[in-house]
Order: structure tokens, then C-alpha cells, then sequence
């Protein structure tokens, strides 16, 4: 159940940077207000990390490796 002032359940969010830092942290509030997330960055084992943990909370969330 989201915990925000908002409820994102239904909707995909992509974050881009989403294995370190401000990235990763708005990942996991997305996660947590309902989001399935797509967590994409350049370090494949920050980007798994990240997505491991929305997991392990309970939410959705696919790594995909991404360097544009």
C-alpha cells in the first residue's frame, strides 16, 4: 500500500541514474507510493541493487542497463 500523499499504483516510473545518489532515492519513493519502476543507469550492479531492494520491499522494479 503507497505510503505517499499520492498513489502511483498502475503507473511505470523511469529513473534515469537510479544505482547511486538522487536517483536511486527517488527510485525508492517511487516504489514505495505504488510505482512499478524501471531503475536505468550505467553500473549494472548499482542499477541491480537498487531494483533488489524495491523488490525485497514489495514493489516492482527491472534493472536495465543504459549509457546514451
Amino acid at each position: 500500500m503507497p505510503y505517499a500523499a499520492f498513489d502511483l499504483s498502475g503507473r511505470v516510473a523511469v529513473v534515469t541514474g537510479a544505482g547511486r545518489g538522487l536517483g536511486q532515492g527517488m527510485a525508492e519513493a517511487l516504489a514505495k507510493a505504488g510505482a512499478t519502476v524501471i531503475a536505468a543507469g550505467r553500473s549494472p550492479a548499482g542499477i541491480e541493487q537498487t531494483a533488489a531492494k524495491i523488490r525485497a520491499g514489495g514493489g516492482r522494479a527491472e534493472a536495465i542497463l543504459f549509457d546514451a
